[in-house]
């Protein structure tokens, strides 16, 4: 397959990797880097290769049972019992889960907008759920997408910008990758890891191929798209910890993102300051499209609802989310308990979501010849085990026992 015909298969991917790049991973890569330098880009490999095993097999799902993982986790199960907490699951976890990355979502692409222009977060933060509402509305899948993927390239150009231009060592970013566990590093590895593994993409990926493509024939364009937008998505987290990595000496904590991106201007000039505030807006915004769209599949193919885009039904579920996005700013909402509120949920569902993920992908009746191989299954479960891991420490750490 040519390089261009590569390409066109680009959409659904970018989407995912549009969600997964918000604030929370913009403000995990850019801590990370001012604090261990390149010590730990070897975890973005391993966060690359972990995304792309799962959202495989949520695009497969999509594209062969014809069902979001929603609708598929309310019909395989025969005891109501199960199927009720099944669909609290979908509905509460991921439904709050959405609504809390949302918040962050317009709180932070405010915070880039706030930086460049000057006026305050509060107006770009209702600016920009207006806007986002308003593509949302026309219920057109190409349009979204396209946008999206407009908004992905702005943000490639201008996180990879902000590296160039600061200058890192090649040498250290290559040492970066041999994989190490500095001292007091790993509450940050997990950090990385939770911020790039987003359960609610799951459900996301699963109905929005069924938008692009109609079926098992389309599975390779799937995975060519699937894997080219994460590793996209990937290396752009990876300039952002190089770009801190770079502007500050090992050790350096900050805690905020604006701050960090006005401190480049001394090394690097008013473009680094510039194409990183732009670079977060861009996050912000994506994240901030994404993650209704993932809640109302996620929250009307639970409930058995009409999971078409232009339906009452997903649109008022899509309505409430970005609502509480653009109530959270407007009532001046604290970005780092929001995005610490979000790791939790997201630490407690992605191990849920990760094992029935696997479960479906073996059942016969819904995929036929299309279920996991054994190779498939083995990563699988070795990528839900480090999930399980990374949820059963994010809840401890916020508990206070780590």
């Amino acid at each position: 397959m040519s390089i261009t015909k590569r390409l066109k298969a680009v959409g659904p991917g970018a989407m995912v990797a549009a969600a997964f790049i918000g604030p929370g991973t913009v403000t995990t890569a850019s801590v990370t880097g001012a604090e261990f330098g390149y010590a730990l880009l070897w975890t973005m490999v391993f966060s690359i290769g972990a995304t792309i095993v799962l959202q495989e097999m949520s695009a497969r799902l999509g594209l062969v049972s014809g069902e979001g993982l929603g609708e598929a986790l309310r019909e395989r199960f025969d005891n109501q019992i199960v199927e009720y907490v099944s669909i609290f699951l979908v509905v509460g976890a991921i439904g709050i889960g959405t609504a809390a990355y949302e918040a962050g979502n317009i709180l932070g692409g405010a915070a880039g907008l706030a930086t460049i222009t000057g006026i305050d977060s509060t107006v770009w933060g209702v600016v920009m759920g207006l806007v986002a509402g308003l593509l949302l509305y026309t219920g057109r899948y190409k349009l979204i997408e396209k946008a999206l993927i407009g908004l992905v390239a702005v943000m490639a150009f201008s996180f990879v910008a902000s590296a160039i231009l600061i200058g890192p060592d090649p040498g250290s970013i290559a040492m970066g990758f041999v994989p190490g566990i500095p001292s007091g590093s790993l509450y940050l590895i997990t950090g990385l890891i939770g911020t790039t593994i987003v359960g609610y993409n799951l459900f996301l990926h699963a109905s929005n191929v069924q938008e692009r493509w109609s079926g098992p024939d389309d599975i390779g364009h799937s995975r060519i798209d699937t894997v080219l937008s994460i590793v996209a998505g990937g290396v752009i987290t990876i300039t952002i910890m190089v770009t801190a990595a770079a502007a500050f000496e090992p050790g350096t904590q900050i805690s905020d993102i604006g701050r960090m991106a006005e401190q480049l201007r001394p090394i690097a000039g008013p473009y680094a300051e510039l194409f990183f505030s732009i670079g977060i807006f861009a996050a912000g915004f994506t994240s901030a499209t994404t993650a209704p769209l993932a809640g109302a599949w996620a929250t009307t193919g639970a409930l058995g609802w009409d999971s078409d885009m232009q339906s009452t039904q997903f649109r008022a579920v899509w309505g409430t989310i970005l609502s509480v996005g653009v109530l959270s700013v407007l009532l001046g909402g604290s970005p780092v308990q929001i995005i610490v509120f979000a790791q939790v949920v997201n630490g407690i569902l992605l191990p849920i979501v990760a094992v029935f993920l696997i479960y479906a992908m073996n059942q016969l009746d819904l995929l036929g010849e299309y279920t996991n191989g054994s190779i498939a299954n083995a990563l699988g479960a070795i990528v839900t085990l480090i999930v399980v891991w990374l949820g059963v420490r994010t809840l401890l750490s916020v508990a206070g026992v780590l």
